[in-house]
């Protein structure tokens, strides 16, 4: 155990070195660095109880996860997230229990946890403390990433991985699988109905695998903002119906905005650049985003995502079409406004119906 809270206080301070000297760093990067470094303490005071009392103290490393999770989600997906003072505040609860622990020197063992003595209050409010903070971060932190990539869709014209944050979601389905049957165990071996020997190695072993993914997907990760509320799927009809049910555009103002995008785009073709976002659809045609979001959802019935990218795959098919066409398919794609070949394949299969090479061979040419 004690080989573990060294490693991981090496490990987490090492992350949030790296964290600081990454290049052009957000506030997101800064959030990160802090949480790291805040793990790597909380790895440190557990080798030092080690050393003082010969056994671990009560954890409480649940109510900094809780809130530095949430918070760094909130960082990478809202343009308007920016580090006060008073999200301290989210950190308040992680402090009163790691001080009173040191107080009444309370330590981590699961089997006495009921016993009728002068800390029983401490330890009942740290369990109740610890699972509403599990059940109200998590809830918002997985709300916060599904709506943003449900909107997605509606924001850019190429998803590339960072944008997708999906290691984020794979972080939360992991991590309330580990809560769970912590809580699970916890709660079996209180009871002494099974006597699991829940030792802290669990926990702390969990935590260095969660600054190993932080530390590694921390240092690629780039921000992707979405500023309004909302996959490269449709969106359900009836959800639609449902958003845009109190709609303030007048059957003249969505033709207006119709004619403006498709002349737009037959025009100036700006799907051939690879950035192409809805902000700058709504700079150049001067329309707000959201009403041009509307029009595409409801009167078109694509979502941005799937508009622009069929203006590709047919760009894609006319330059497939010409004779003696020397370029490969690769480079046609990025030609085409694609950014990676593996969206471009896939992009082009779920629209056409065949991959760039099956519908080139289609046409009879090598």
């Amino acid at each position: 155990m004690e080989t573990i809270t060294w490693v991981g206080f090496s490990q987490g301070l090492f992350a949030a070195i790296l964290m600081m000297s990454k290049h052009e760093r957000t506030v997101a990067d800064k959030l990160l660095t802090a949480w790291l470094s805040l793990l790597s303490i909380e790895f440190l005071t557990c080798a030092i109880d080690y050393s003082l009392f010969g056994y671990p103290l009560l954890s409480s490393s649940f109510l900094l996860f809780n809130p530095a999770f949430y918070l760094y989600v909130q960082s990478l997906v809202d343009s308007k997230f920016h580090l006060k003072w008073r999200q301290l505040f989210h950190l308040v609860p992680f402090v009163f229990f790691k001080v009173f622990a040191y107080v009444l020197h309370e330590p981590f063992i699961l089997t006495e946890f009921l016993n009728f003595d002068s800390t029983l209050w401490f330890r009942l409010l740290f369990s109740f403390g610890s699972l509403l903070s599990w059940v109200f971060y998590n809830y918002y932190t997985a709300r916060t990433l599904f709506r943003h990539r449900k909107q997605l869709v509606n924001e850019f014209s190429n998803i590339e991985s960072n944008k997708r944050i999906g290691w984020l979601l794979f972080i939360v389905v992991f991590y309330n699988l580990f809560t769970f049957v912590s809580v699970v165990l916890a709660s079996l071996s209180i009871s002494l109905i099974f006597n699991f020997p829940l030792s802290p190695i669990y926990n702390y072993s969990a935590m260095l695998l969660f600054v190993y993914i932080f530390g590694f997907y921390g240092l690629r990760q780039r921000i992707s903002y979405v500023e309004v509320e909302g996959n490269s799927e449709p969106e359900p009809e009836n959800d639609k119906k449902e958003r845009y049910s109190q709609s303030l555009l007048t059957a003249e103002r969505k033709v207006e905005i119709r004619q403006a995008i498709e002349q737009y785009f037959k025009q100036k073709k700006p799907y051939l650049n690879p950035e192409l976002n809805m902000h700058m659809i709504s700079t150049a045609l001067n329309f707000p985003k959201y009403q041009i979001t509307e029009v595409l959802n409801m009167d078109i019935g694509k979502n941005f995502f799937q508009f622009v990218n069929e203006y590709r795959v047919a760009e894609v098919k006319l330059m497939l079409e010409k004779p003696n066409n020397l370029y490969s398919i690769e480079a046609i794609g990025y030609d085409c406004g694609f950014s990676s070949k593996s969206s471009f394949f896939t992009v082009f299969k779920r629209i056409a119906g065949l991959t760039p090479q099956q519908y080139r061979n289609s046409l009879g040419l090598a």
